[in-house]
């Protein structure tokens, strides 16, 4: 089961329907508790809030977030005093232009 599928579950729990037949739960049903249909807006909740940082990060570059090696910082450094534009840099360390920024700005190359 994937995440779309649980958050789709976990909706139809908290709306007090079955998610296999559709058939609304007896207001005696647990599910029908409301503490419990609280329980389940929060998982629901959560579930979106994965599901939307699941997408942000499948929009990223490969190695955002990870930290920088020596040997990337000397390459970065070496190809932005040769003139290769940001955009460049970035794609070819699979970084964010902001992770670019951030290090040359740590290197003294260019200034905030």
């Amino acid at each position: 089961m994937d995440q779309t599928q649980a958050l789709a579950v976990v909706r139809s729990l908290a709306n007090g329907v079955d998610p296999e037949t559709g058939e609304v739960f007896p207001p005696e049903s647990a599910y029908q508790r409301p503490q419990v249909v609280r329980a389940l807006y929060e998982a629901a909740t959560a579930l979106e809030r994965i599901e939307r940082f699941d997408r942000r990060k499948s929009q990223m570059p490969p190695k955002t977030g990870e930290p920088w090696t020596e040997e990337e910082d000397r390459k970065l450094l070496a190809a932005f005093d040769a003139g290769r534009a940001l955009q460049e840099l970035a794609a070819q360390h699979e970084r964010t232009m902001g992770a670019v920024r951030a290090r040359l700005l740590k290197y003294g190359r260019i200034n905030a």
